[in-house]
């Protein structure tokens, strides 16, 4: 070899050796914005009213998660967490287990989209909240961070999730996008509780990336919601908790996955743009774009449930005063609500029970037993579901129309396209309280019920998250 070529080599060895380690590459203004932007959450001032709605939302998915415990996909993931959890860092919800991160973030992700009691957001059909808060929980916990970070990293969660989503959302080969909105932002709540710095934030998201490509929609053919627990929010809170476990404990990755060879935005979005991660960032926070579900039931259940409470306040009128009801829904929505066996997910029970009740209780949605009773029948009888082209047209905003018959002659009608809940009608303070009261106390008593929600408004004050432990398991 020649000695200019020696040189060379020795000196590119040289060079290599002291780079430190990684896949190098050129850092993109998308990257370098968003790596910047996770790394400094943590320490960064949230608005006061951001706060509190993070704040909702972590209550609204514990409590889906308690009562979730006492349906089948819970029940389930209890069972796992008695096989493979043991004793760990990290608490199983409604449970008297603990167990590591990994599994923690898998059974309390299932816990969360036991049913369909969760978060939401009718754009994309997203369920954030199941995922972001269980591995925030995990991560939290296994690290001992205090209520303030917690606060911050499932604000940031649901920022980076949603951002993800949006930013591929009908640019994307993949066809189903809840598993990039849940990797995604379990990711950035797992990184931002292990305090990764920015140049581990860019292999975080790296490692969620490589997570994010996979999943389809074949879950929606499980009648028993188990595959959809664990699409949604099991799957998805391991992915994200793994990322940053295995980042905390040294391991390095590419520098910008979004650019470059075989890039994430090549492989699986090609007429996507990047930016759409920056989009905004910290001036416009996705927590309070995510829908806090009224009712304990299918998102295509919650307009006309809604309608109905708005002609009773109209006119007042009780169930046997009612001659007939007519729903309008969209075509995609119209199947999945008319007359099917599940409790939470058919029109004609639901609105039957609204009608007996003057309220749907997390109880009455998920009674099977109660959808052939006499009275009930009675009810259900009197429902139609008609599905309107127009309607479909119109997503993805959830229109029902309702029309209802009265007996005496009256005719009633109601377009409801602003659900309770969503950030056009959002619920109060008081409202979400006593929807978390409904489904936690059954579980877990009054008492603790109480106190559970008063520590998650002032979880900026918790000294420790592993607090939580006692308020979230019975006994």
């Amino acid at each position: 070899m020649k000695r200019r070529s020696f040189l060379q080599l020795a000196a590119s060895t040289c060079a290599a050796a002291a780079w430190p380690t990684g896949a190098r590459s050129e850092i993109s203004p998308v990257m370098e914005r968003l790596s910047a932007y996770m790394s400094g959450a943590g320490a960064r001032a949230l608005p006061e009213a951001v706060a509190l709605e993070s704040k909702n939302h972590i209550l609204d998915t514990l409590a889906a998660a308690i009562s979730g415990s006492e349906l089948p996909p819970g029940v389930q993931a209890l069972k796992f967490a008695k096989t493979y959890g043991g004793s760990g860092p990290a608490t199983i919800i409604a449970s008297g287990m603990s167990a590591g991160p990994l599994e923690a973030a898998i059974v309390n992700g299932a816990l969360a989209q036991a049913d369909e009691t969760d978060d939401n957001y009718s754009a994309g059909g997203a369920h954030p909240g199941c995922a972001v808060v269980p591995a925030a929980l995990a991560m939290g916990e296994a690290v001992g961070a205090d209520g303030k970070l917690f606060l911050h990293a499932v604000t940031l969660g649901y920022d980076i999730g949603m951002r993800a989503m949006k930013t591929i959302l009908g640019r994307t080969v993949l066809r189903d996008m809840h598993n990039i909105v849940g990797t995604f932002g379990a990711a950035a709540a797992a990184g931002c509780l292990a305090q990764l710095n920015q140049q581990q934030m860019r292999w975080l998201i790296d490692y969620a990336s490589q997570q994010a490509a996979s999943g389809y929609g074949a879950w929606q053919r499980d009648t028993e919601h188990m595959e959809k627990a664990f699409v949604f929010g099991a799957m998805t809170a391991r992915n994200g908790v793994t990322a940053a476990m295995v980042l905390q404990s040294g391991w390095t990755g590419v520098d910008d996955v979004f650019t470059g060879h075989e890039n994430f935005f090549l492989t699986y979005a090609p007429k996507a743009d990047p930016a759409g991660f920056i989009d905004k960032l910290g001036e416009s926070y996705e927590v309070t774009k995510t829908i806090i579900k009224k009712w304990s039931t299918g998102g295509p259940i919650q307009s006309p449930l809604d309608a109905v409470v708005n002609l009773r306040r109209q006119h007042a009128f009780e169930a046997d005063d009612v001659r007939e009801i007519v729903v309008h829904l969209s075509t995609s929505a119209a199947p999945k609500v008319d007359n099917v066996p599940s409790p939470d997910l058919c029109l004609q029970y639901l609105v039957a029970v609204l009608l007996l009740d003057r309220t749907v209780s997390f109880r009455a949605a998920h009674d099977k037993t109660r959808m052939t009773e006499p009275a009930v029948m009675q009810q259900r009888q009197k429902v139609k579901v008609v599905a309107e082209q127009k309607l479909e047209d119109l997503l993805p905003r959830r229109v029902a129309v309702v029309e209802i018959a009265l007996k005496n002659g009256t005719k009633l009608l109601e377009e409801n396209d602003t659900v309770r809940g969503t950030p056009e009608n959002p619920m109060t303070r008081d409202e979400i309280v006593e929807k978390a009261r409904d489904l936690i106390v059954p579980v877990l008593g009054a008492g603790k019920s109480q106190k559970l929600i008063d520590t998650i408004y002032a979880i900026e004050t918790l000294p420790d998250v592993r607090a939580l432990r006692p308020l979230l398991q019975p006994g």
